[in-house]
């Protein structure tokens, strides 16, 4: 595992696997350096399965960076610290020189509150404190986008805080905060054990968000019991990418995109399965950003 810090400095952390493997002709080893997000969410549960496939599957392999997530991926990837990167399809902006092997799976946009709290609707949070996540974080930029869309200006309407997820939930436990946002697959594993928590619906802001931003947002449903006691609610879910620097080789972005088809199975996480899957006929549905050359041309040899 890579682990890099606000200040962009790459250090290594335990547990890289071991092993080599070669690229036939040349005899080099191909690494790719594959930025992800914090542990215990969905960016580095399947950077590290995809690591795990490669190293049984593929003659490249895959070293997960821990980092805060997609707009700092997208940041390490412009300055060649990465190969691929995991990142929201919202975060990617027009001028982004990246290419996309694959849409992989579905973000789910989550606003949580105490069961007990008057919070009802997204407006009630006006004069409240919010936790958006680490700054560098997709989920944290997407959850200022929403509250704008919903008319609260954060800083000024609404308290903005910046934690790591699991350290925001304790804080919501103990009162310190009226509200966590975050984005993930359902249920986020890092809730363990599960707590008692309150989905806000956020139904209404799909289509406000769109309005606002040009980007096509998706509308989804968090089924009854997701979390202990949670009722079922609608919200906004953001297209998560897979995406491959300018520079990295394509037979090493031609291996990834032959993982994603033919071990999907192992890309995605037990807890997820009946609420989510590694939809392989959505690969190439990566919206405004481009496909990756390589993974095109797998992706039309072999699947249509």
């Amino acid at each position: 595992m890579m682990r890099i810090n606000r200040r962009g400095v790459l250090t290594l952390a335990a547990g890289i696997a071991a092993g080599l493997a070669t690229n036939g002709c040349s005899g080099v080893t191909t690494r790719v350096r594959l930025g992800t997000a914090q542990p215990g969410g969905q960016f580095h549960e399947f950077a590290s399965a995809l690591a795990a496939a490669a190293a049984e599957h593929s003659t490249i392999r895959i070293d997960p960076v821990v980092t805060e997530g997609s707009l700092t991926n997208l940041r390490l990837l412009a300055d060649g610290e990465i190969d691929a990167a995991l990142t929201l399809g919202d975060a990617v902006r027009p001028d982004d020189r990246a290419r996309a092997i694959g849409r992989v799976y579905e973000c789910y946009i989550q606003v949580a509150v105490r069961p007990d709290s008057q919070v009802r609707q997204l407006q009630d949070l006006r004069g409240r404190r919010v936790d958006l996540g680490l700054i560098g974080s997709g989920s944290a930029a997407t959850g200022e986008h929403l509250l704008r869309t919903a008319g609260l200006t954060p800083g000024l309407d609404v308290a903005i805080e910046h934690r790591n997820l699991s350290t925001a939930m304790q804080a919501l436990q103990r009162g310190q905060i009226d509200a966590i946002l975050w984005g993930d697959e359902v249920p986020t594993p890092v809730f363990a054990p599960p707590m008692r928590l309150r989905l806000l619906d956020l139904a209404e802001w799909v289509a406000p968000m769109y309005d606002r931003s040009g980007y096509p947002y998706d509308g989804l449903t968090v089924p009854t019991n997701t979390y202990p006691g949670s009722t079922a609610v609608d919200t906004v879910g953001v297209p998560t990418l897979l995406l491959a620097a300018p520079d990295l080789a394509d037979h090493a972005v031609t291996e990834i995109a032959e993982l994603l088809i033919n071990q999907g199975d192992l890309l995605v996480p037990s807890q997820t399965i009946g609420f989510q899957f590694l939809d392989r006929r959505w690969l190439v549905g990566t919206g405004r950003v481009p496909l990756h050359s390589a993974a095109a041309a797998y992706y039309r040899a072999g699947h249509g």
